[in-house]
C-alpha cells in the first residue's frame, strides 16, 4: 500500500500478497489506511486455474480486466472476461476468477460500501467498453461507462477515461476518485506537486482536491477511473485561487522527481 498522503503510486512499488491456496497476487494501492476513506483500489493478477472463493460482506466491488481472458464464477453463474471489460459484484455475492490462460489474468479491483438500494430489474454483470459510447467531457477529453446506474449501480462510477495531447484547466471534484493509467503518459498536479504517469500508475483525487492531467505523451492516455458516489466524470468545478496558481507554476516548471515526492 502507498504511503500515507500519497497521491500516485505505481504498481510495481506495491507490496503483493498472494494466500496460500489461491492463484490471486493482491497489491493494495489505496484504501483507508492512506487517506482513501470510501475507496479500495487494489491491482490483481490471478495465476492459471480457478482462485479462491471471494464472498463480499457488506461491500460492493467493480473490476476491470487490463489483460487476459478467463471466465467468472458468481453464485453458480458463469460469464466469460475478456480485456477491456467492466464487472459489477454486488453485496452478499460469492464469486471466483478463472484464469483459463497461461499467463496472468490482470484486473483492477475497487471496492466500495453500498449506500444506497440496488437499482430496479436486471442488474448488468459484465459490460464490454467496445459496446459503450463515446462521450464528450471536454475539449481535450472524453470518456466511456462501464459501471453505472444503467448497470444497476447506484453508489459507484466506473469509466474509462480518454485524455488527449493537453495539459487541462486545474479543476476539482466532490467525488472520491482513483484511477489507473491503462495506457499513455504524463503527469499529475495535485497537492502541490507534480507527479509522473505511466502505465501502471495508480493515483487517489479526494473530494474538492484541485488537480489536473496532463498528457505529455504523442496520443492518447487512457485512465480507468472509479468514483463514489456516483455521477459523471464531465462535472467538475473550475478553480481560480492562489492555490490552484501555485500548483499549476509547479506543473510547468518541472516535474518533482520521486525522491522529493517521498
Amino acid at each position: 500500500m502507498a504511503s500515507p498522503n500519497t497521491f500516485v503510486v505505481d504498481e510495481d512499488d506495491l507490496r503483493a500478497v498472494r494466500d496460500d491456496g489461491d492463484t490471486a497476487t493482491v497489491r493494495v494501492a489505496f484504501d483507508a489506511g492512506n487517506g482513501c476513506e470510501r475507496l479500495e483500489q487494489r491491482v490483481i493478477r490471478f495465476g492459471p486455474g480457478r482462485s479462491a472463493e471471494r464472498r463480499l460482506a457488506g461491500k460492493q466491488e467493480v473490476l476491470f480486466v487490463v489483460e487476459g481472458r478467463g471466465r467468472l464464477h458468481v453464485d453458480g453463474r458463469t460469464h466469460e472476461l475478456e480485456p477491456e471489460m467492466g464487472v459489477y459484484l454486488v453485496p452478499g455475492e460469492t464469486y471466483a476468477v478463472e484464469n483459463t490462460s497461461d499467463r496472468d489474468l490482470h484486473v483492477l479491483s475497487v471496492l466500495a460500501p453500498e449506500d444506497r438500494a440496488a437499482a430496479a430489474g436486471e442488474r448488468k454483470v459484465t459490460i464490454r467498453l467496445d459496446d459503450q459510447p463515446e462521450l464528450e467531457a471536454s475539449v481535450e477529453r472524453s470518456f466511456r461507462y462501464l459501471v453505472n446506474e444503467e448497470a444497476g449501480c447506484f453508489d459507484m462510477t466506473q469509466f474509462m477515461g480518454i485524455v488527449q495531447p493537453s495539459k487541462a484547466p486545474f479543476h476539482s471534484h466532490t467525488y472520491d476518485e482513483v484511477g489507473y493509467v491503462v495506457a499513455g503518459e504524463g503527469i499529475a498536479h495535485v497537492g502541490g506537486r507534480s507527479y509522473p504517469l505511466q502505465q501502471g500508475s495508480c493515483f487517489h483525487l479526494p473530494p474538492d482536491e484541485v488537480h489536473c492531467i496532463e498528457n505529455t505523451g504523442s496520443g492518447p492516455m487512457h485512465i480507468l477511473g472509479v468514483f463514489h458516489p456516483s455521477g459523471s466524470p464531465a462535472n467538475r468545478t473550475y478553480a481560480d485561487n492562489k492555490y490552484a496558481r501555485k500548483s499549476s507554476q509547479v506543473g510547468e516548471d518541472r516535474v518533482n522527481t520521486k525522491e522529493e515526492i517521498e
